[in-house]
């Protein structure tokens, strides 16, 4: 009995501290900002450009060959070239086939990865840290010395087609082309798919063009982040680049977006649900409003927190996924709120998300949401560049966009200083539900009285 006596006042105790607890929660840390590792920089006179950032303990090297060029450097008649480009990159070198590479960089403790973006084109890979010479030499062979085999480009293209039209099979691939055909006529970021025919008319001499074009010295940052002997790995990037080709500089070009405030429908008949593009242009990272507006898009529809999921998933069920994006293009950007939604709800769906931004437009949010946004967004940021493949990757976005250190450094502290006025103005300043363009895949039947009722602007046919 004394003992069940005491185990009873035990779980009262308990209690009372954990109901003191819900009540007073312990205060979060105090906000760190990421801090970018120290680097070396070496430039070579071909225009090469080499950084070295040791890091961390794990024994591996993390490479990543970053050349500046992509799908923006693509005319109207060559979308994706520089996709299948890198296809046959992965086919081997003028000196080794494809299997010979996948069996030395194995060797290493790694493999090799070529990708493909709207801004750069890469060739990386991740080592033991003793094999980082050998690994940049075999990856440059890859970049520099390309066999571009004519016998594998119908395989490639037939393979192009097929992943093409299973895309364009999906209501979102439909929508976001359509949405940003809108926004960029007349740009590379508008021309998001290719045609067939368009894939059937390319030619190895074609790849071997753009290739000629667009490689160089001049447009390739080497990046060796982890752990390395820096020595050796500057002595293979010297042997392996010191005597290429230094190419023309990279000019992106800079493109100016349409406020076009249209309304279209894709008609899709019985389809379950509706696929929502809704958005307009908005600024870039180099603007000084940047990370405002992103603090701002975090908080209406760019978390799971933020005010338009908690609408319209939450609390009317309307749809499971819903989120909004800030795209980061070359001077210029957009927002956009895309969500898949019952096809019974689609106009009260765009009525809620046009009510939460009006609602962000007239009243600054609490400096309680505001602290909560910020902290997860900015402990996200930090976690997420924590790591050789991170920094990497955020070194090359600063070199995309032409931005000091400073963007990255700062960044943390610059959120925090956003305050919910400014966040107001941010909504009121750029994102004018009366300038968006409005793309939606559904049932037209059943959800075009719906969208017209709510949106109250004519319908594109």
């Amino acid at each position: 009995m004394k003992y069940y006596f005491l185990y009873i006042v035990a779980i009262a105790f308990s209690a009372n501290i954990m109901a003191q607890e819900k009540e007073m929660p312990p205060k979060g840390g105090e906000p760190k900002n990421f801090t970018l590792p120290e680097k070396e920089v070496v430039s070579f006179d071909n225009g090469l450009t080499l950084v070295m950032i040791p890091y961390g303990s794990i024994p591996k090297a993390t490479i990543r060959f970053s050349v500046k060029t992509g799908n923006i450097d693509e005319n109207e008649n060559q979308v994706w070239l520089s996709d299948l480009l890198a296809d046959l990159l992965e086919e081997g070198s003028a000196t080794k086939t494809n299997k010979e590479i996948a069996d030395e960089m194995a060797g290493m403790g790694g493999n090799l990865n070529i990708g493909v973006g709207l801004h750069t084109s890469s060739i990386s890979s991740s080592v033991l840290y003793e094999f980082a010479p050998d690994a940049i030499a075999v990856m440059a062979d890859v970049l520099k010395n390309p066999k571009f085999p004519e016998s594998e480009l119908g395989r490639l293209k037939d393979n192009m087609k097929r992943d093409l039209s299973v895309r364009l099979s999906r209501p979102q691939a439909q929508a976001s082309r359509d949405f940003y055909a809108t926004l960029y006529p007349d740009h590379p970021y508008g021309r998001v798919y290719p045609t067939d025919e368009m894939i059937d008319s390319y030619t190895v001499e074609d790849i071997k063009t753009f290739y000629n074009e667009n490689f160089g010295a001049l447009r390739t940052t080497v990046y060796v982040a982890g752990n390395f002997d820096g020595a050796e790995v500057k002595s293979a990037v010297e042997k392996a680049f010191g005597e290429w080709k230094k190419g023309t500089a990279s000019q992106y070009k800079v493109a100016e977006p349409v406020v076009s405030s249209e309304i279209k429908i894709i008609d899709r008949p019985e389809a379950p649900q509706s696929t929502i593009y809704y958005g307009l242009p908005v600024i870039g990272p180099s603007h000084e409003d940047y990370v405002a507006l992103d603090v701002t898009n975090s908080i209406l529809g760019g978390s799971f927190a933020s005010r338009i999921t908690s609408n319209i998933r939450e609390d009317k069920g309307y749809t499971y996924s819903p989120y909004s994006s800030l795209d980061t293009n070359y001077k210029s950007g957009v927002w956009y709120e895309s969500a898949d939604v019952t096809t019974e709800h689609t106009g009260a769906s765009l009525a809620e998300i046009q009510k939460e931004i009006e609602r962000l437009q007239n009243e600054p949010p609490s400096q309680e949401e505001m602290d909560g946004i910020i902290n997860y967004e900015s402990g996200i940021y930090v976690l997420q560049n924590s790591t050789p493949n991170g920094i990497i990757g955020q070194l090359i976005f600063l070199d995309t966009h032409d931005l000091d250190e400073s963007f990255l450094t700062n960044k943390v502290e610059n959120m925090h200083a956003v305050t919910p006025e400014k966040v107001q103005e941010m909504t009121q300043k750029y994102i004018n539900t009366e300038n968006m363009t409005l793309i939606v895949v559904g049932d037209k039947a059943k959800i075009q009285d719906q969208i017209l009722e709510t949106v109250k602007k004519p319908l594109k046919q």
